[in-house]
């Protein structure tokens, strides 16, 4: 089975509050699995990543054999295709925990789309990070 993968990181604030959205369907477009979490405060290009390990783990553990993956940073998609260099220190790290992952799946193909081909994954990360935000902190 061939899946098909969109990721969004957020955050609020460079850095600020940040969080993930996570969208994996089958072949036929039909949702099997969808996460959103947040994550602390980190970079906007950070939760970017982020996103895209946490997707990767999961195909990891489904011993996906093949993946179209679909981010709206081209950031993030140069630098693991080797387009761009990995100058940031905390990025170089998470751009070889992704590398790794992204190893483990025999064929794939990563896109960058825009935001509107991303929504329901943009809609995941900001949903967390609207309820993180409307927490009330402990007394």
């Amino acid at each position: 089975m061939k899946y098909i993968v969109h990721t969004d990181g957020a955050a609020r604030g460079n850095p600020g509050p940040s969080a993930i959205g996570v969208v994996i369907q089958d072949e036929t477009g039909r949702t099997i699995w969808e996460m959103s979490r947040t994550l602390g405060i980190h970079t906007n290009n950070e939760a970017e990543y982020l996103a895209l390990i946490a997707a990767l783990q999961y195909l990891k553990e489904c011993r996906a054999a093949e993946a179209d993956l679909y981010l709206d940073s081209e950031l993030v998609v140069k630098q693991v295709l080797g387009q761009y260099k990995v100058k940031e220190p905390r990025l170089q790290s998470l751009h070889g925990r992704a590398t790794m992952l992204l190893n483990a799946v025999a064929k794939y193909s990563l896109r960058h789309v825009p935001r509107a081909k991303n929504a329901r994954a943009d809609e995941l990360a900001n949903e967390a990070l609207d309820a993180e935000g409307r927490a009330t902190p402990g007394v």
